[in-house]
């Protein structure tokens, strides 16, 4: 069995992927710095700007049955947020999916919620021009965990709509994937205070825009809809599209309003922690008869499926 040593001195991903027992490390394993570590000794500086001013950006993506799910997709995005920000990182798309693909063969998990990200980092001098500061990359793989329990996936979520307001895209591009949750945390809240599991809030015209790290679609009529503004464009969410083209479904992106949504047959969650997720009770009040839906439990179904598709996902090469 090598010991936490052996891995943080371990440089070369394809050398570490090698000599490193996975049961070692049942908490995850996490790459900064060069080298591959427990996730427990996974540490930045407190002056690092990703601390100090929430200066990051990052994405998820999740392992199931040994497999990465959409991944081209979710570094697609990644890059595309490091550009916006004026972000480098000394890897390109190849490297960060090696590194990836090592730490959740390191971590022995065939189940792994997998995190790229990068922060602004700190400057030398402690100048406070972004310009100044050293880009920081780091990733790691730790056990997945689903937005949803599996209680909830059979009997559906119980949502409360705060009226907390998205940060507007004018001044945050949902398009980067960001640690702006202030927001969201707050609605969070809100919702715990009147016996609910999670939030949504609201856009900055006061419809519903999303929750703290999902998106949300309501089905009238057997038409599906989600929000369309100040929303991350999640890959699920996409997903979602996709499989409905494949199914013959209407699916659209438009402006959701609280009494739409409050009136629709369907509900449902889209995340990468938890796939698809059913929304059965919205304030208290139910969702039609307030059991899962048919259309969601087909898209719930046909979404699982899809991760033993090779057009739709890729193997973890475990040691």
């Amino acid at each position: 069995m090598s010991s936490t040593n052996d891995l943080q001195t371990e440089t070369l991903p394809s050398v570490s992927a090698r000599h490193v027992d996975p049961h070692s490390y049942p908490d995850g394993v996490a790459f900064l710095d060069g080298q591959y570590l427990p996730m427990s000794q996974a540490k930045i500086s407190v002056l690092d700007w990703g601390f100090l001013h929430s200066d990051a950006t990052y994405d998820t993506v999740h392992v199931w049955n040994g497999r990465f799910f959409r991944l081209d997709l979710h570094l697609d995005r990644f890059f595309a947020g490091l550009e916006k920000l004026r972000m480098t990182i000394p890897f390109d798309r190849e490297g960060v999916s090696e590194i990836l693909h090592n730490c959740v063969a390191l971590s022995g998990h065939r189940a792994a919620y997998v995190e790229m990200l990068c922060t602004r980092g700190a400057s030398p001098t402690f100048s406070r021009d972004p310009s100044q500061a050293v880009n920081r990359f780091m990733a790691f793989a730790v056990p997945f965990g689903s937005v949803a329990n599996a209680e909830q996936l059979r009997r559906g979520l119980r949502v409360a709509i705060s009226d907390k307001v998205r940060i507007p895209p004018a001044s945050i591009d949902p398009a980067i994937k960001n640690y702006h949750w202030l927001d969201l945390v707050r609605g969070l809240y809100d919702a715990y205070d009147r016996g609910a599991e999670t939030a949504l809030i609201l856009d900055f015209n006061g419809n519903v825009a999303e929750g703290p790290g999902f998106n949300v679609f309501c089905v009238k009529a057997g038409k599906l809809s989600t929000p369309a503004i100040g929303v991350l464009p999640g890959i699920t969410r996409r997903t979602v599209f996709d499989l409905c083209a494949e199914q013959g479904l209407a699916a659209t992106a438009a402006d959701v309003s609280v009494a739409a949504l409050r009136e629709a047959d369907e509900v449902f969650i889209t995340s990468t922690a938890g796939g698809i997720m059913p929304v059965t009770e919205i304030d208290g009040a139910r969702i039609a008869d307030g059991k899962v839906g048919p259309v969601t439990s087909r898209l719930m179904a046909l979404y699982w499926e899809k991760h033993d598709d090779p057009a739709w996902s890729s193997p973890v090469i475990y040691p």
